[in-house]
């Protein structure tokens, strides 16, 4: 899930950017700070934005620097647990598929994938179902739950686990053909009960 937080920091403003734009000094140690920052809290933060900097600083002695109060907001992506995501096929391997999920890579395990004995072509880079022939590349759109959720202290990656093992997830073409399957059924049963009324009041 992509949220826009609001907070507030202490940023320091060194000295050879004292000529500069307060607004452009601060947004840049912002952006050195929280850009591409991975927090348990905060998700994944992608971007710095809407900053307020206090034009009164001060000043620590034996620092030439000035620490500056500034208000902002940061971009985020917190993922969720049982949270439903879409995302795009970008890597597959003998033991899953990678799905780009905002801007990380969550993993769709081989056994996590469908209700079938699934087949790994390396040379195809191909995920194919022995008995659905169902076939998944990069590039097909996957819609998926998340499982799994790791964020690494210290500025690590962090993991996603997610399955399409579950009714109406998976590639997105599967989706819609079995929405056509249950519409079709509908649509025969419907017609089954219309004939049954009319020979009752025949």
């Amino acid at each position: 899930m992509f949220k826009l937080l609001a907070l507030e920091d202490t940023i320091r403003i060194p000295p050879n950017r004292f000529g500069d734009p307060l607004k452009d000094a601060g947004h840049e140690q912002l952006k050195l700070k929280y850009e591409g920052m991975v927090d348990e809290e905060l998700g994944y933060v992608i971007a710095v934005a809407d900053i307020t900097v206090n034009p009164t600083g001060k000043i620590i002695p034996g620092d030439g620097a000035t620490y500056h109060r500034a208000s902002f907001s940061l971009l985020t992506f917190q993922p969720k647990i049982q949270e439903i995501i879409e995302g795009e096929v970008v890597e597959i391997a003998d033991f899953g598929s990678f799905i780009r999920v905002g801007p990380v890579d969550a993993l769709l395990h081989v056994s996590q994938l469908m209700d079938d004995y699934i087949s790994y072509d390396e040379k195809q880079s191909v995920l194919m179902g022995k008995e659905s022939k169902r076939r998944l590349t990069a590039g097909d759109h996957v819609r998926a739950r998340i499982t799994a959720v790791s964020l690494a202290r210290g500025g690590g990656s962090g993991k996603i686990g997610v399955t399409a093992r579950q009714p109406f997830l998976g590639k997105l073409e599967w989706i819609s053909e079995e929405i056509r399957k249950i519409r079709n059924e509908t649509d025969i049963e419907k017609h089954h009960e219309k004939n049954v009324k009319e020979d009752k009041k025949k």
